[in-house]
């Protein structure tokens, strides 16, 4: 239940994580609590294309000659997302700013207003890499499941009806995950330190039980907004 205080507020916060973080979870749970959107950039990106906005439809274009979507087209998408009624209260956005500059660009997108707080939801990457390289999915349903040890290669499906195996994608094994999260330390670093620089930080420890996480988040939320 959110309170009249909390109804009140406007809440903007932009989160980091690890992949396997569990920064998506939280980012939703987060948005349930303070009634606020959460915009992630892939849901962002689909939104403006399926709905052939001014700039999804740019962003299509690029798309489809396989390049990447510029920082101007990327903050325009972003100024159309907040400019909706749903936004008017706040929101967390997941997935963006990614480079100093874009964080730059959206400082200067929301003028004074700013935001509240840049969250980065810390998990160690031997925890992350064993969380990501124990999934398996079922090759039938797509449902995902645990390896109690990432040496295991399959798991069976439980799903009633379906009888699959749940197996190891290959962008799951451990290699592949050192390389992405080895990728996103060099892309994000920098834009932690700047936003360190803009005293908007705040890092919370995400192991442990997602509602202990939940609860830690709220807690440092609660106590600058």
């Amino acid at each position: 239940m959110v309170s009249d205080a909390q109804a009140q507020r406007s809440i903007r916060l932009v989160i980091f994580g690890r992949q396997g973080a569990g920064k998506g979870t939280q980012a939703v749970e987060l948005a349930k609590h303070y009634s606020i959107p959460h915009i992630s950039t892939g849901d962002m990106l689909r939104a403006a294309v399926r709905d052939g906005t001014e700039f999804g439809l740019k962003a299509k274009e690029i798309m489809d000659r396989g390049e990447l979507v510029s920082d101007d087209v990327m903050l325009g998408m972003v100024a159309e997302r907040l400019s909706l009624p749903d936004a008017a209260n706040g929101w967390i956005l997941d997935g963006f700013p990614r480079t100093t500059q874009q964080a730059e660009d959206l400082r200067s997108l929301l003028g004074d207003a700013g935001i509240d707080l840049a969250i980065d939801l810390n998990v160690p990457e031997d925890v992350v890499v064993k969380r990501i390289a124990s999934r398996r999915v079922c090759e039938k349903c797509g449902t995902n499941y645990a390896a109690p040890d990432i040496n295991i290669p399959t798991v069976p499906c439980t799903v009633e009806g379906c009888g699959g195996q749940a197996v190891q994608r290959a962008d799951d094994t451990e290699e592949a995950v050192r390389k992405r999260l080895a990728l996103y330390e060099s892309q994000t670093a920098p834009l932690l330190d700047w936003y360190h620089g803009q005293g908007l930080l705040v890092i919370v420890d995400g192991v442990g039980a997602p509602t202990e996480v939940q609860a830690e988040l709220v807690g440092v939320i609660d106590a600058a907004v």
